[in-house]
């Protein structure tokens, strides 16, 4: 990964989509996490699939942390 540091919140809106550029000599996906004023889009190639299962696991245990958090105040 290039170096880089962004930072936006995300919201009950913000979109995700992902993309197959299956047709071109360098194939990819794009995954675009999309909000009101900001937009991410992550470009994988082939061979850094387990990358994007890290960005999902830990997708996965923030939300399960802000279920908590959630929880707890409640």
């Amino acid at each position: 990964m290039n170096h880089l540091s962004i930072s936006g919140h995300l919201t009950p809106e913000t979109r995700c989509r992902v993309t197959r550029f299956a047709d071109s000599s360098r194939p990819f996906v794009s995954l675009r996490v999309e909000g009101e004023a900001i937009e991410i889009a992550f470009l994988a190639s082939p061979g850094s699939a387990e990358s994007l299962r890290a960005l999902a696991a830990a997708a996965t245990e923030a939300a399960a942390a802000l279920d908590t958090l959630t929880a707890h105040g409640k």
